[in-house]
């Protein structure tokens, strides 16, 4: 898990440069999902610091909701039973040119087994107004949007 994290200042930029000559703008999804105590679902990457919403791009051919639905039973275990919602829409540009990431919210779920590999190191669920130590800034910034009230940005 440490050579993943040293390694990602340089493996991510040399990511990005292929996904700009591969792809002309890029889409990123990320998801709500709350238990029946309104904890929220929160992971941990082996590969990025820090406690995120469960997400990941769109892939070629798939839609928006099909792939959070997807990302969010790899990565949190949790399999969406109704129509995924979008919450807000927002621009990345200033991590990559190009990148927008839809937030969806799962009103309905059930647990499943997640995708087992390398990828995620932890997953749990928080209660909002007390998430872990590590929690990002723009986590934090998009729970304060959906639970808190706080004015939608259209920046992530």
């Amino acid at each position: 898990m440490d050579w993943r994290l040293r390694f990602e200042p340089v493996i991510t930029p040399l990511f990005r440069t292929w996904w700009r000559f591969s792809r002309a703008a890029t889409l990123g999804v990320r998801g709500i999902a709350c238990d029946d105590s309104g904890r929220v679902l929160l992971v941990k990457h082996t590969y990025l610091a820090g406690w995120h919403l469960p997400g990941g791009g769109v892939e070629r051919g798939e839609s928006a909701a099909r792939a959070i639905a997807r990302e969010m039973a790899e990565e949190g275990g949790v399999e969406a039973t109704g129509e995924p919602v979008i919450f807000a829409l927002y621009s990345n540009h200033a991590n990559f040119a190009g990148d927008h990431i839809a937030l969806y919210r799962l009103p309905s779920w059930r647990p499943c087994p997640p995708r087992i590999g390398n990828e995620i190191a932890e997953r749990g669920f928080f209660p909002p107004d007390a998430l872990p130590d590590g929690t990002t800034k723009a986590t934090r910034r998009r729970l304060a949007e959906a639970f808190d009230g706080a004015p939608v940005s259209a920046v992530w």
